[in-house]
């Protein structure tokens, strides 16, 4: 069952471990969309890929936050796309959104650009996406694949996302924080 004990849900980010060595996960942070019983679904936030927006979803080139590229969000249906937006403050949602957590939440792309137009102050785009059956990601987590932190809206639209993975297990409490400053081959130290 997924949730309780590990403290996940919607909003929560998953932080790979040194221990994963699947390398579609390595190094990642991954932002849970959805976790129940019935499994998990969330959208890896540090893997921008070179192809811009523009070139496979023209009419949502212009409000995406920078970079203006699709992220791979996963190796899961990665011919797909899952847009992730943050509300503006007071804004009411607008059709085809679907609260996460909070002002973040999933932007349906088949909705008409202009009427989500000066409703969202971010957004990106992934293609693909992560999954996991029931009881998988709590399997993963109890043999040390994953961290499970607090998410922060930032987070998920940072315009370099390269140094996200040590970022956000800098900002954890007690040992966790210490793992941010772990070399990329502990065995060269």
């Amino acid at each position: 069952m997924v949730g309780k004990d590990a403290g996940l849900g919607a909003g929560m980010l998953l932080v790979a471990t040194p221990a994963l060595m699947d390398p579609n996960f390595a190094d990642s942070v991954i932002l849970l969309l959805d976790a129940d019983e019935e499994g998990a679904l969330g959208v890896v936030l540090n893997r921008p890929s070179p192809v811009p927006v523009g070139e496979v979803l023209k009419p949502w080139d212009d409000v995406v936050s920078e970079p203006g590229v699709l992220f791979l969000g996963g190796p899961v249906s990665t011919e797909g796309a899952l847009a992730v937006a943050l509300l503006r403050d007071g804004e009411d949602p607008p059709v085809g959104f679907r609260e996460v957590v909070g002002r973040l939440g999933l932007l349906d792309l088949d909705t008409p650009v202009e009427l989500v137009d000066g409703t969202v102050s971010r957004m990106r785009i992934f293609a693909g996406y992560a999954g996991w059956g029931a009881g998988q990601l709590d399997a993963e987590i109890e043999e040390g694949s994953w961290y499970v932190v607090p998410a922060q809206a930032p987070d998920v639209f940072r315009a370099d996302p390269v140094e996200l993975w040590r970022d956000v297990l800098r900002r954890q409490p007690g040992h966790l924080a210490w793992n941010s400053t772990r070399p990329a081959d502990p065995g060269l130290n």
